[in-house]
C-alpha cells in the first residue's frame, strides 16, 4: 500500500489531501480484513472480503456516496496490484457497490461532441474563438465561470495545460488535450487579434467588441452550434463539462483523478458518474446478450 501511495503522489501526481483521502480508506480496509479473514497477503483478499465490509460499513449508517468512494479507493488499489503483476486475479472485478440515488447527468455521446465541434464556422475570428471554446470545455471540463474569466496568463500551450481558479478560488491545473492546443493555438494567433480594441485587457475569449465574452454568450453559442450540429438535446455548457467526466470514466479513468480535474470538493460529487456508466453498460446488455432480449422464437 506504500508503494501505491507513493504512486498515486510521485507518478501521478495527486494533491496531499487526495493521497491521505486513499490512506484513511484503505487502512479502513485493511483494520476490517485483520479483524475478519486476515489473509496476511493481497494475493489471498477476495471479493467477499470486499464485499463483506461494504456491508458492514453499510451497517454502520455510512451513506451510498461514502461507501461508493471506499469502493474506488480499494478498485484504485487492486488496479495498481495488478499492473505492478503483484497479483494474478482481481479481487474487487465482481464486487457490486451500492447505488446512488442521485440523478444521472445528461451527457453528449462522443459522435456528437464530434458533430458539435466541427459546426463552427474557422473561417471567421468568432468561428475560431468558438471552436477553441467548444473543444476547451469538452477536453478540459471547465465550468462556463472558469471558462469565461480565462486570461492569457493561465495558459500554457506548450505545456497543454492551463490553470484554472474554480469555486473558493481554489487554483487547479487542467490538461488540455491535442485538438483543443491546435483550437486554442489557431484562435490566439489568427483569431483573437482580431477581436482586440484599443480597451480589450487579457481575457482570452474576446466578445466583437474585444471586451472579455459573457457567460451569458457562451450559452447562446453552445446552443447555437447545437442546432447546427443536428443534436436534439437540450444542450448546456455543463452537459460538455458532464460529458468530458463520463467519458473519461468510460475510457477507465481514476474517479478520484477525475475528480481533482473537474475540481470537486468531495468525491461523492463526482461519484454521480458511475450512474452513467453503469446504465450505459445495462443499456448494452439488455440489447445484446441472449437472456435479455426477446427472442420470439416460440419455444
Amino acid at each position: 500500500m506504500d508503494d501505491f501511495l507513493a504512486y498515486l503522489s510521485l507518478e501521478k501526481g495527486l494533491s496531499d489531501n487526495t493521497v491521505d483521502s486513499y490512506q484513511l480508506d484503505l487502512n479502513q480496509f485493511i483494520s476490517r480484513l485483520e479483524k475478519t479473514s486476515n489473509p496476511g497477503s493481497w494475493k489471498k483478499v477476495t471479493a467477499a472480503d470486499v464485499s463483506d465490509w461494504i456491508y458492514f460499513l453499510s451497517e454502520e449508517d455510512y451513506s451510498n456516496a461514502s461507501l461508493c468512494r471506499k469502493l474506488s479507493a480499494v478498485r484504485a488499489l487492486d488496479a495498481y496490484l495488478l499492473r505492478e503483476r503483484k497479483l494474478s486475479k482481481s479481487f474487487t472485478e465482481i464486487v457490486v457497490g451500492p447505488k446512488l440515488r442521485r440523478k444521472a447527468p445528461y451527457t453528449l455521446s462522443i459522435q456528437e461532441v464530434d458533430r458539435l465541434m466541427e459546426a463552427p464556422d474557422e473561417t471567421t475570428p468568432q468561428g475560431l474563438r468558438d471552436r477553441a471554446i467548444l473543444e476547451l470545455f469538452y477536453s478540459s471540463g471547465l465550468r462556463v465561470s472558469e471558462l469565461s474569466g480565462l486570461m492569457l496568463q493561465q495558459i500554457d500551450l506548450d505545456l497543454g495545460a492551463l490553470k484554472v481558479y474554480g469555486k473558493g478560488s481554489k487554483e487547479r491545473v487542467c490538461p488540455m488535450g491535442s485538438k483543443a492546443v491546435k483550437a486554442m493555438g489557431d484562435y490566439l494567433r489568427n483569431g483573437r487579434p482580431r477581436l482586440v480594441k484599443s480597451k480589450t485587457g487579457s481575457a482570452v475569449f474576446l466578445s466583437s467588441r474585444g471586451s472579455a465574452i459573457s457567460r451569458k454568450t457562451v450559452w447562446v453559442l453552445v446552443k447555437k452550434y447545437t442546432r447546427a450540429a443536428g443534436i436534439d438535446k437540450p444542450v448546456k455548457p455543463h452537459m460538455l463539462r458532464h460529458s468530458f467526466a463520463t467519458h473519461l470514466l468510460t475510457g477507465g479513468a481514476d474517479l478520484r483523478i477525475i475528480q481533482e480535474l473537474l475540481g470537486h470538493a468531495d468525491i461523492s460529487t463526482t461519484q454521480i458518474y458511475t450512474s452513467v456508466e453503469a446504465e450505459r453498460t445495462r443499456s448494452a446488455h439488455d440489447e445484446f446478450h441472449p437472456r435479455s432480449r426477446e427472442t420470439g422464437t416460440g419455444l
